[in-house]
Formats: C-alpha cells, sequence, structure tokens
C-alpha cells in the first residue's frame, strides 16, 4: 500500500487474512503456477513468488496479528506500514488506523507503539533502511526508542540482523545510512569492529581517522558502481576522478555489469558484498599499527589480518560459505592494484598472479575497491596525472579478465603433471605443481606458446 500511494513500482505485495496464510498462500501458488515457500509457520505466514518480464514479484500472505484488520495494522512497526485496502475490483478506500498517510506525505518515520523496538528489535535496523530508501525523517520519537532498545539486537537471530544490515548497504547512500547508524548507537551491535577504528589516527595522505576514511571509501564505492552500472546518468559522471573511470572502462561496462548481476543467496547482490568489502577493507588497521620515526604511523600486514577479521564478521552475520571467502579475499587483495601502479610496468606474470591469488571473480570487485580506495583517500587533493595512471593500470587489469582471460588470466596448461614426469624423470610430488605454475607464469607472459616451448622450458626450469 505504501508503495503504490508513493508511485514507487511494486516488486512485493503484503496480503493479510484471519485465516491461515500458509495455505492460501500454497493454493495462490498451485492457481498460478507460482512457486511457494513458507515464511513463518507458527504465525501462518507464505510466501509466493512469481517470475514476471519486469521482475520477480513476492506475495506474502499472513494471518492477522490480533483479532481483526485494526488489531494487525497496530501491531506493526512503522505508521507508513500499517496501511490497508480490501481486495475489490473498484477502487478501495485506504485503512489508516494510525494516520499513516499524513506521515507519508511528512516525510516522517513514526512508530505504530512506543514499544514496537522492543517487541522487534530488527525494527531499529529497518527504521534507518526505510528512511534511505524512501527519504523519510525518523521522528524524535522514534529516534529515542531506537536508542533505548536497539541494544536488544545482540539477542536476535544473527539472520536477522544481516538481512536488515546487507538491505542498508545495498540500498540508497549506503554511507549516509551508515552515519545514522551510528549517531543511533547500532553500528557496535553489528559491527563490533568499528569501535576500535574510531579514533584511530593514519598517516599522510590520510587526513582523517580510519572510520571518517572507511565511511569515505563506502560512499566512494557506490559512487564507482553507479557510474559503471545502468543507473548512470552525465550528473553522476561528471563528479571529480568519476570521468576517467567512465573513459577507461567504459569498453568493459557491460562485462562489468554482468559480473555485478550475478545472484548471491537469498536476494543479496554483488554490490551488497562490494560495499560490505569496503566498510571492512581496512578493519585490521587498530590490531597492526605501529608508531615509527616523526610520529608517522604504520600498518604492516593490515590487509592479511584484516581478512581474517572480515571472514569472522562475515560467518557471524551468518553469509554463505562463498560469500564470506569473496569478502575475505577482496580485503586480502585490495592493496594489490596500488602495488602494481607503483612498479613500471604491469606484466602479464603480475597480471596472472594477481587474479590467481584474488580467485573465482574477486579480482574484479578488487580492483573496483582500489578505485574507491583511492577516492576516499585523496578527497579533494586529487592528482590528475596520479589518478590517471591508476584507473589505467585497473583498466588493464579489469581488460585482461574480461578480453584476454584465456592468454593471461587462466591459460590452459600445454602440457600435464605426467608429461613432465616422463620428460624430465621425476617422481610424483610438489615439485610437479611448482612447475606446471611456472609454465602458467610462462604462458600468461608470453614467453611460452607452443607445446614444443613449454616442453623446452619445464626442462630448463627442471634442471635449473
Amino acid at each position: 500500500m505504501r508503495d503504490a500511494l508513493l508511485g514507487r513500482p511494486l516488486k512485493d505485495i503484503d496480503l493479510a487474512t484471519p485465516g491461515d496464510g500458509l495455505s492460501i498462500a500454497r493454493r495462490l501458488a498451485d492457481d498460478l503456477g507460482a512457486a511457494f515457500y513458507p515464511l513463518d509457520a507458527e504465525r501462518g505466514v507464505g510466501r509466493v513468488v512469481l517470475d514476471r518480464p519486469e521482475g520477480r514479484l513476492f506475495v506474502d500472505i499472513a494471518r492477522f496479528r490480533g483479532a481483526t484488520l485494526a488489531d494487525d495494522l497496530r501491531a506493526r512497526d512503522f505508521t507508513v506500514n500499517a496501511l490497508a485496502a480490501a481486495l475489490t475490483g473498484d477502487p478501495a478506500p485506504v485503512i489508516d488506523p494510525l494516520e499513516g498517510v499524513a506521515d507519508l506525505r511528512a516525510r516522517r518515520l513514526r512508530l505504530c507503539a512506543p514499544n514496537a523496538i522492543a517487541a522487534d528489535p530488527t525494527r531499529a535496523l529497518r527504521a534507518v533502511r526505510l528512511s534511505a530508501a524512501l527519504k523519510l525523517h525518523i521522528g524524535a520519537e522514534t529516534q529515542a526508542a531506537i536508542r533505548r532498545d536497539g541494544a536488544r539486537l545482540v539477542d536476535v537471530a544473527a539472520e536477522r540482523v544481516r538481512d536488515e544490515f546487507m538491505a542498508i548497504l545495498q540500498g540508497p547512500q549506503p554511507a549516509g545510512a551508515l552515519r545514522v547508524l551510528d549517531a543511533l548507537g547500532l553500528v557496535d551491535i553489528v559491527l563490533p569492529e568499528v569501535d576500535a577504528m574510531r579514533g584511530l589516527t593514519q598517516s599522510p595522505p590520510h587526513a582523517e581517522t580510519l572510520w571518517e576514511h572507511t565511511l569515505r571509501v563506502l560512499d566512494r564505492m557506490d559512487a564507482v558502481l553507479r557510474v559503471i552500472g545502468p543507473e548512470r546518468t552525465d550528473n553522476t559522471a561528471a563528479q571529480a576522478g568519476l570521468g576517467l573511470i567512465v573513459m577507461q572502462l567504459d569498453p568493459y561496462r557491460a562485462d562489468l555489469q554482468a559480473h555485478l548481476a550475478q545472484p548471491w543467496p537469498d536476494g543479496r547482490t554483488a554490490r551488497g558484498l562490494i560495499l560490505l568489502s569496503a566498510l571492512l577493507h581496512d578493519v585490521g588497521k587498530p590490531a597492526t599499527m605501529s608508531r615509527v620515526a616523526n610520529g608517522r604511523v604504520r600498518f604492516i600486514n593490515h590487509d592479511r589480518v584484516g581478512a581474517t577479521m572480515a571472514e569472522a564478521r562475515c560467518q557471524a552475520l551468518r553469509l554463505s560459505r562463498n560469500e564470506v571467502r569473496r569478502v575475505a579475499r577482496v580485503v586480502q587483495h585490495h592493496m594489490r592494484p596500488m602495488l602494481l601502479a607503483n612498479e613500471p610496468v604491469v606484466t602479464g606474470r603480475a597480471i596472472y598472479r594477481f587474479f590467481r591469488d584474488a580467485k573465482d571473480g574477486a579480482g574484479v570487485d578488487v580492483c573496483l575497491l582500489a578505485l574507491a580506495d583511492y577516492l576516499g583517500t585523496v578527497g579533494v587533493s586529487l592528482d590528475l596525472e596520479d589518478w590517471t595512471h591508476y584507473v589505467a593500470v585497473v583498466a588493464q587489469l579489469v581488460g585482461a579478465y574480461f578480453r584476454q582471460r584465456r592468454e593471461m588470466v587462466e591459460p590452459p596448461l600445454l602440457l600435464t603433471g605426467r608429461d613432465i614426469k616422463a620428460a624430465l624423470g621425476l617422481p610424483a610430488g610438489p615439485r610437479i605443481g611448482e612447475l606446471l605454475e611456472a609454465l602458467r607464469e610462462a604462458q600468461a607472459s608470453g614467453e611460452v606458446a607452443t607445446r614444443e616451448e613449454a616442453l623446452a622450458f619445464v626442462k630448463a626450469a627442471g634442471n635449473g
């Protein structure tokens, strides 16, 4: 009802009934030839999933929370969600017992009841998500209730916290939403690692605390994803630093969009995972900080330590195994493009090693995060010449992945382990694997192109 009043496209429909929502949803799914899922058997909630050309439509059918529809609406989270209309063929009046329409017009987010957060603490996160998505102001009483009862999130199932938090990251203005979460005292509950990041100062070129830097990188990450995404506008591309990304990465824009469109479990997106990686990319710095001459600080191995910490946090959020691995790998390798940009030339061997170490497409995410990290570090002090070179290096990596994958990223081996054993008279063992890996690097660098050259290479390497 809320989205219909706002003129937003309908992606889900919530139906309430005095009967059993599960059985009604099952019958509806059978009639429509759609998928059916039981969402909450105890509360009698079922879901119907309709596949349409314009996208999936989710229909959730739930039993009244109370004796009547009015009781059901009053038991909901926010007044803008406590709206209903009868399913009739004619335009039906809006049922609005808590003046949610007035709140919608005033762009105000207000709780249905003072104890709504205490009754379900995930509503604290949902308040921030709806505020960002619908551009609503969180009312003072609602803010007070969140500060008072939001700490109860620690008692909520991790999966429910994960779903609301990832929805915030996948929504509009994720950095702004994180600032609101922080102001309401919720960030430390979801990401306890943030507390150590707040007051940690960094040496130049960083001019902000680690937490401020992280929020700035999160904002720039969102901007980078928008500028390569289908929603890009001339306004977006004209922002400082983003125009060069458009110029150098546009040949791979369709490839990048396909990469970002790959589905993850439970409706989570590649965009959400990259933004989570941006949020955690420097999480290892507090544990690795050391002071050197002139008051400067260093963070040796913060990428490796951060990867371990990111893995643990993603596991605590109950992300899937593949999601945990992806985020951890992006965090671990987020410094690699910068290191490559400092080299006189980026060789085929270096490109191969980069994608080999990142694994499973994470290298592309690393490239995108590297752009956001650079912009989030320099701020308004952008050196155009250095930035041009940096984007060119990232474009070279991305181009190799999408245009030269067979040659430079995943070269098919010209020899097998059996071939090497026969040619060199070696026994089975790790040396065979080492020679195969050296051969892959030689192929990626263009040193070896034929089977004969491969045999000569492994003989020289094996006898060296």
